[in-house]
């Protein structure tokens, strides 16, 4: 994976690039001490991980990730606590404290390299499975074996047929991009359905089974006739 690191205190960009410098999957290409420069580089190269400092002088971390159209997976790395649930809010990858030892570190890209691997798979509307991280090990899911995918605090976790639930780092809203829309449709900010799981619903609410998932106020027409027709 390429990667960046952002942070205005040069020993703590030495700190990062010792540490990845360790991680075989890990190419630092480029540290940066000034927020803006690092904005013109991810406008003209390719990049798939910010190892991204919080407190800077000219703009901060949460703000600079906001600020990018399309951002690369992010890897806070901050002395500071206080900003922990915000940066997971922004789906950042992981959140170390500075000071973080190589093991910490290690951990960290180790999820970046999960969800990295498992957003590079191939194009899912030509196949018929997705694989889910399930502690060490990538389990083959079939489409049909998916009951339905809830957002369940920074894990998504997959309910399927046989009773099985297996739980992914990858987010709901990149699953929304990923998964076949013909046969999988959005019901609610946390929950995401297989259409031929469905057994009834209503104006608020969908039964997969004996399960009830809510319909909420923004997806109010997402089971209207047109996208269940073939069902």
């Amino acid at each position: 994976m390429i990667a960046i690191a952002i942070d205005d205190e040069p020993i703590a960009l030495d700190i990062v690039a010792a540490h990845a410098s360790k991680v075989p999957f890990i190419e630092l290409t480029k540290s940066f001490t000034n927020a803006f420069e690092a904005i013109t580089y991810l406008q003209q190269y390719k990049v798939d991980l910010i190892f991204l400092d919080i407190k800077m002088p000219d703009i901060n971390g949460i703000d600079f990730l906001k600020a990018l159209s399309k951002p690369p997976m992010v890897i806070f790395t901050t002395a500071y606590s206080e900003h922990a649930v915000q940066s997971f809010e922004l789906d950042a990858v992981d959140y170390l404290l500075k000071p973080f030892s190589l093991a910490r570190f290690l951990k960290a890209c180790n999820k970046a390299k999960e969800l990295f691997d498992l957003r590079n798979q191939a194009p899912l509307s030509k196949a018929d499975f997705i694989f889910v991280k399930d502690g060490y090990e990538q389990v083959k899911v079939l489409f049909n074996e998916i009951k339905y995918i809830e957002a369940s605090g920074n894990y998504t976790q997959f309910h399927l047929t046989d009773g099985k639930l297996l739980s992914s780092r990858i987010t709901i809203n990149e699953l929304v991009d990923l998964l076949p829309h013909q046969q999988f449709i959005r019901t609610h900010r946390a929950f995401i359905i297989a259409k031929n799981k469905i057994s009834k619903y209503d104006r608020s609410q969908v039964w997969i089974g004996e399960q009830i998932i809510p319909i909420g106020t923004t997806y109010n027409d997402c089971l209207n006739p047109k996208p269940l027709k073939g069902l």
